[in-house]
C-alpha cells in the first residue's frame, strides 16, 4: 500500500516549489509552493501523479489547511508564447515563491534548475517524490490547473479539454485540426502553429473565391 513520503524529510521553513502544464497545448502553466509544518503532518504525500483525482483533491483541501504558508502562480499564454515554455515556468516559480506570505530559509526545486530567487534555492530531480514539500506544491497545482481546464473545457467545446487537460493526445490533435485553435492555445507550440497557419491558409483560399 502506497504510504507517501517521509515526513521526517519536512525542514523548518523550507518551501517545495513544482510546476504543471509544460507540455500541454493550451493554457497556462502552474505553479506552487509550500511551507509545510513539522507539527501537522500530512498522511499520503506524493507525486500528484501517482495518485487519484479524488485523492488530490482531498490532500489540496488537507494542505492548504496545514501549511505554514502555500502560493499557487501561474504564467499565461502570452507569456509562454514570448518568453518560451522553459522561461516562462521558471517566471512563474518565481511568482509562486515570491507569494508566500512567510519568507522561507531555502526553497527546493522540482528538476534540474532553479528560477532566479532571492532565497538560496537547490534543483531535486523527481523532487516531487522525494521531497515532501515539493510533493504538497505538485498537488496544489495540478488540482488548480486541472479545476481551470474543466471550466475552459465549457467555454471551448469539442476538444476533449477536460479530459486531456490541453496535453497533445489524438483527441485533441484531431480537434484542433477541425475546429482550429482557440484563445488559450499556445502558438509557439508546432502543433498549434501548424493548425494556426492551415486555418489562415484555409481563409485565405475562401477570400479570393
Amino acid at each position: 500500500m502506497e504510504m507517501g513520503l517521509d515526513f521526517e524529510l519536512v525542514e523548518e521553513l523550507v518551501c517545495g516549489v513544482d510546476e504543471v502544464g509544460r507540455g500541454p497545448l493550451c493554457g497556462a502553466v502552474v505553479t506552487a509552493a509550500v511551507i509545510l509544518d513539522p507539527a501537522r503532518p500530512i498522511l499520503g504525500l506524493n507525486d500528484s501523479k501517482k495518485l487519484t483525482e479524488a485523492r488530490r483533491e482531498l490532500l489540496y483541501e488537507e494542505i492548504t489547511e496545514k501549511a505554514l504558508s502555500w502560493f499557487i502562480a501561474r504564467a499565461e499564454v502570452a507569456e509562454i508564447d514570448s518568453l518560451n515554455i522553459l522561461h516562462a515556468t521558471m517566471l512563474a516559480m518565481q511568482r509562486a515563491v515570491e507569494g508566500l506570505h512567510i519568507t522561507p530559509r531555502h526553497a527546493m526545486i522540482d528538476g534540474n534548475r532553479c528560477p532566479n530567487l532571492r532565497i538560496p534555492a537547490s534543483a531535486v530531480v523527481q523532487g516531487d517524490a522525494k521531497v515532501p514539500a515539493i510533493a504538497a506544491a505538485s498537488i496544489l497545482a495540478k488540482v488548480s490547473r486541472d479545476r481551470e481546464m474543466t471550466a475552459f473545457d465549457l467555454i471551448y467545446p469539442g476538444y476533449g479539454i477536460g479530459a486531456h487537460k490541453g496535453y497533445p493526445t489524438p483527441v485533441h490533435l484531431e480537434a484542433l485540426a477541425r475546429l482550429g485553435p482557440t484563445p488559450i492555445h499556445r502558438r509557439s507550440f508546432a502543433p498549434v502553429r501548424a493548425a494556426y497557419e492551415a486555418r489562415f491558409d484555409l481563409d485565405a483560399d475562401f477570400a479570393t473565391v
